[in-house]
């Protein structure tokens, strides 16, 4: 007797509601002028920063905990700006580019 009989007999007059459907995920707008992807050193330590993204800042928030996420890595939003800690320009700009963003690498 598995867990579903079990609560038809516990409940004989309860009819089950249709499964939930899972919730989709709100897509990110997507703009025609490129993200800015710089790398810099900031107190000795490298960092990788994101910038003109012309969208609501909730996306960019949601576009900032994602990279940090995927890359296990710390990082902050601020201004309208990404700080991701450590030099991942390759990897955000393949992640970015994997979403339908355009990106233009600045600096070495």
């Amino acid at each position: 007797m598995d867990l579903q009989d079990q609560l038809k007999n516990l409940f004989p007059e309860h009819t089950p509601e249709k499964e939930v459907e899972s919730v989709k995920k709100k897509e990110i707008w997507l703009q025609e002028a490129p993200i800015i992807c710089k790398y810099e050193k900031r107190k000795g330590k490298p960092i990788t920063i994101l910038e003109g993204y012309e969208g609501a800042d909730e996306d960019f928030k949601e576009l900032a905990k994602e990279i940090k996420t995927k890359l296990s890595v710390g990082g902050s939003f601020k201004n309208g700006t990404i700080i991701i800690q450590g030099n991942y320009r390759d990897k955000i700009m393949e992640m970015l580019k994997n979403k339908g963003f355009s990106v233009k690498r600045v600096g070495g």
